[in-house]
């Protein structure tokens, strides 16, 4: 049996962000979409309890489109939280995308991200400027400002203890997908900025050396927010790799 129907794109955002965060990608995509939020995140409840990336996947995966397999694309900590649906429901998932994620990191990667999560549980407004510079660069960004103030506006409005809780997850949940990343069978795209200092070119590479079935593209000139910074040169990338996979064996 073929899939002869456009499968629906499922949007997953990263740590501390909303469904929002994909508008500039879903009008490139000419097909239908839909944006989750996180557990934690948006209109869902705060997180009153520690997670782990189990625990995120099988909120989101009860709220995910039960008609047929979906493009499943994830963005970040979105993008570990999809590696764990595809690998555990992989009747769920056609294909699988993790843009700007983060894989296998080293130690030096490891102590890095767990002190920015020290750093926003103890100065969460001071954690919120240093993303925003990290990702929209003053003397290098060409996001509009309008663009990078709903970024500063979603961040800042985080329940601090749900963002904590979610933040420990992106921080350590590469370690608990890591030695299940051979068992994804779908087609996966990892895609990533060239200049993404937190998910680098080198992640996606390991991504694409640990999953069986991996292309990796690097968009030039990008950082870590591509699905607003560069949200044409995602979409192409994405509508390619859709129509590519689709119509594939069931």
């Amino acid at each position: 049996m073929t899939n002869s129907k456009q499968a629906t794109v499922v949007l997953l955002h990263g740590v501390g962000l909303d469904h929002t965060m994909w508008r500039p990608l879903q009008q490139q995509l000419g097909r239908v979409s839909v944006a989750l939020d996180l557990p934690g995140h948006g209109q869902q409840p705060a997180l009153r309890e520690p997670q782990d990336l189990a625990s995120l996947a099988r909120d989101v995966l009860g709220r995910m489109d039960e008609s047929g397999p979906v493009h499943l694309v994830g963005f970040s900590l979105g993008a570990l939280v999809a590696q764990h649906i595809a690998r555990f429901a992989p009747e769920r998932v056609l294909t699988l995308t993790a843009v700007n994620s983060v894989c296998q990191r080293t130690a030096e990667e490891s102590a890095s991200v767990e002190q920015r999560l020290a750093t926003a549980g103890e100065h969460f407004e001071e954690g919120v400027d240093k993303a925003i510079e990290r990702w929209y660069p003053k003397e290098q960004s060409t996001v509009p400002a309008d663009i990078i103030a709903d970024t500063r506006r979603v961040l800042a409005a985080n329940d601090l203890e749900s963002y904590l809780h979610a933040y420990a997850v992106f921080a350590r949940g590469d370690r608990e997908i890591a030695g299940e990343l051979g068992s994804i069978t779908q087609p996966t795209l990892a895609i990533t900025g060239e200049l993404d200092p937190g998910s680098t070119p080198e992640m996606s590479h390991r991504l694409g050396a640990a999953i069986p079935h991996c292309t990796v593209h690097v968009v030039p000139g990008a950082r870590h927010m591509l699905p607003v910074e560069n949200a044409p040169a995602l979409a192409a990338q994405l509508n390619s790799f859709f129509s590519e996979n689709e119509g594939m064996p069931s």
